[in-house]
């Protein structure tokens, strides 16, 4: 690319000569104004006189023309790219290898939703500029990669097959420019991603050699591209071209030299080009950088599947509890570690991470990837797949027990999406961390903790180890009178959940939603003690088997009763009974802020007095990120007549209580800098005017209220649910009222 070919040279002879008649080069016209000064007049001759002579002996810009060492240049070319092509496929070839080995999953299907996905993610960057520092230059950079790439193969296409007569690329004009004009831009992006790296790094990125030699190459093949462009321009008698906007100032800015040790010049940078690209190509396939060529088919195999639904353990053919060996972990799994950047976004969004946990999500796949290294690519690995006792023989290093990666990072997770929601080539740390969890759990290697709600959850079927009797209590304490779905056609099935109906913390509020449906005139019911855990926090410790007894007896449980809706208190009950629990068509999942905000729509509920003040609203991982319910809690709250002011993290960047993945019943073993609710409450705090934290998950209530007392700041603010807030607007006028009295 950074040689022109000889054909356009010799096609083209320079502007003031004309071929005579016995077709010699003359000097046609030299004009010379009469006011021209002697020295200037001698400048002109001498430099048509140059152009007589380049004309005379026109140059060779072709590179592959011309010996070295003994050798054309286009063996030398085929040698390299045979050894550069050679060694990038055969690594290609036994990653390959290795991933058909582990466990099957099909990604193949829904082919016009990945395209879309490849479209959004690849093509278009979508994730990448959800941090917009480093969005638009690595998107320039992306860009500049693809366009170089596919003229690096043209230009290799042209140099390898002469007698094709191809035409180098900066040969066609367009083609040029577009060259020129990005590699302005790529060596501007590369600066500013340098600069980033080495004078504002962002918390938890990486630096590293193998990094800064990736970015110095690129620069590299920017600046012979350039450099190329203005030798050849020397080269041909130096007139500047519309079209070589770049290469005609660097052609000016050069010393002036002879065509032909111009094109020498030009032709080295081609070659010096090649050779930075053929480097690249051998040194890829060995580095992180391996995620150029990996991450746009991770996103095009994406996840296609509601984000809150995990997939079973295995096939009924080949049953497995867990993944502790590279073999039981799924191919895409396996192909996360080589999509990886090592940017270190899942890290700073991880809420285990940033509290001081042994959890970092990209150190999961990093070594996920390193033992699948090991075991395959370094041979030291078995050829079939195995089950995890039988691996455990042939494999000297288990991922877990001692191995790579320890039980305290995979128990440590909130499975609170967050690292999934931002990474830019769609890993998925999650699935990975829970496959490891039941794994350990299948072992025994359990919290104590986590085991003691297990075996509560087998007995009694609730977190509490309370009898069946006890799940409806709340309703004769308030007084209430609630129909029982099982006997009585309802329209709305409330489904309540553990939290709310078992913790004494909480049931003044379960009392005040139930109040609320009332208030609406909505035909509602519970399914009274035969409602259980359902299971979603269950699911996602790794006991799976447990999971699956919960499911079924709900699903007996709702297959006796008769209604429309079901509508849940809990997030994490939303999230499992809609994604998980593949319920008939009919039947919809609602949470409860969804419904109090069409009942306020369509006034069904009326407000005897607004409120007044500002307050922030946390989004629930279980609501937002896993099932994209933002505007519903925020429109009641809006109705209700408070301004809401956001926090830093919102929305999809909210930030985890902490409860999640079954944290909340486990004890911290480990020191810790502040744990998540606590970093919460503070983020809460920190905003002018704010009185009041509103929250619509039971979990945040527990979580946050506790953070309030260890961190002082039970006075400052207060933690409310949104039925509170609603309630106080519903029930008979009082004084004025505030959010957060």
């Amino acid at each position: 690319m950074a040689a022109g070919g000889a054909r356009r040279a010799a096609r083209r002879a320079p502007e003031g000569h004309q071929k005579s008649r016995d077709g010699t080069m003359v000097i046609a016209a030299i004009k010379t104004p009469a006011l021209l000064g002697a020295g200037e007049a001698i400048t002109a001759l001498e430099t048509a006189a140059r152009q007589a002579a380049s004309a005379l002996s026109p140059v060779d810009l072709n590179p592959t023309h011309g010996h070295f060492l003994g050798l054309p240049g286009i063996v030398w070319l085929w040698a390299l790219t045979l050894l550069s092509f050679g060694l990038f496929g055969w690594r290609v070839y036994r990653i390959i290898a290795g991933l058909r080995r582990a466990r099957p999953e099909n990604r193949f299907d829904q082919i016009p939703q990945r395209i879309r996905l490849f479209v959004e993610n690849v093509l278009l960057q979508k994730r990448i500029f959800n941090e917009r520092a480093i969005g638009w230059p690595h998107f320039l950079i992306f860009w500049g990669f693809v366009l170089y790439a596919t003229c690096f193969n043209w230009s290799l296409l042209s140099g390898l097959f002469p007698f094709l007569k191809l035409p180098f690329p900066d040969e066609l004009k367009l083609v040029g420019l577009l060259l020129e004009v990005f590699a302005v831009i790529v060596l501007i992006a590369l600066g500013i991603a340098l600069a980033r790296r080495l004078f504002f790094p962002p918390p938890r990125l990486h630096l590293s050699l193998d990094a800064n030699l990736i970015l110095g190459l690129i620069g590299l093949l920017m600046v012979t591209t350039l450099l190329g462009s203005g030798f050849r321009i020397q080269a041909e008698g130096g007139h500047s071209s519309a079209w070589a906007p770049i290469g005609s100032l660097i052609a000016r800015l050069l010393p002036d030299t002879a065509p032909q040790t111009a094109a020498s010049w030009a032709k080295a940078m081609w070659w010096l080009h090649m050779l930075g690209v053929f480097f690249f190509l051998c040194y890829l396939p060995f580095s992180k950088h391996m995620h150029l060529v990996v991450s746009p088919f991770n996103v095009f195999f994406g996840r296609l599947q509601p984000v809150g639904s995990l997939d079973a353990p295995g096939t009924k053919e080949d049953y497995t509890t867990g993944a502790a060996h590279w073999s039981e972990f799924t191919w895409k799994q396996l192909l996360c570690g080589f999509a990886c950047a090592e940017c270190g976004r899942c890290d700073r969004a991880c809420p285990a991470q940033n509290s001081g946990y042994a959890l970092c999500p990209q150190d999961v796949i990093q070594k996920l990837k390193h033992h699948f290294e090991q075991a395959v690519l370094h041979g030291n690995g078995e050829t079939s797949t195995q089950s995890t006792s039988a691996a455990a023989q042939a494999e000297p290093v288990p991922i877990l027990a001692g191995g790579l990666i320890q039980p305290a990072e995979v128990w440590a997770c909130t499975t609170c999406m967050a690292c999934m929601e931002c990474c830019a080539v769609w890993n998925e740390q999650v699935p990975i961390i829970v496959q490891m969890r039941r794994h350990l759990v299948n072992q025994g290697a359990v919290d104590r903790g986590i085991q003691d709600m297990l075996d509560k959850l087998n007995r009694y079927g609730n977190s509490f180890g309370k009898s069946d009797r006890m799940r409806p209590r709340w309703v004769q304490n308030g007084g209430l009178k609630i129909k029982d779905a099982r006997k009585e056609e309802v329209e709305y099935l409330w489904f309540v959940g553990d939290f709310a109906s078992f913790d004494p913390r909480l049931e003044g509020i379960t009392q005040k939603t139930a109040r609320l449906f009332e208030a609406a005139g909505l035909s509602f019911g519970l399914l009274y003690e035969a409602e259980r855990n359902a299971g979603n926090d269950v699911r996602r410790v790794g006991e799976e088997g447990l999971f699956e007894v919960l499911r079924d007896k709900n699903k007996q449980a709702l297959s006796k009763a008769k209604f429309k809706t079901i509508v849940t208190t809990d997030p994490h009950t939303y999230n499992t009974l809609k994604n998980e629990y593949e319920l008939d068509s009919g039947i919809s999942v609602l949470h409860y802020t969804e419904l109090l905000a069409e009942l306020l729509q369509r006034g069904q509920l009326k407000l005897r007095q607004p409120l007044h003040g500002k307050v922030t609203y946390h989004d629930p991982c279980y609501l937002g990120r896993y099932n994209g319910v933002y505007e519903p809690p925020r429109e009641v709250l809006k109705r209700l007549g408070l301004e809401v002011v956001e926090m830093p993290r919102t929305r999809a960047r909210s930030y985890c209580c902490g409860a999640g993945g079954g944290r909340i019943w486990m004890e911290d073993t480990e020191k810790v800098q502040e744990r998540p609710a606590e970093s919460r409450v503070r983020e809460a705090a920190s905003l002018p005017g704010v009185e009041t934290l509103v929250v619509a998950c039971p979990k945040d209530i527990a979580m946050f209220r506790d953070a309030l007392k260890t961190t002082g700041l039970e006075g400052r603010l207060a933690v409310k649910d949104l039925a509170e807030l609603v309630w106080d607007c519903v029930q008979e006028p009082a004084a004025a009222p505030t959010a957060a009295a």
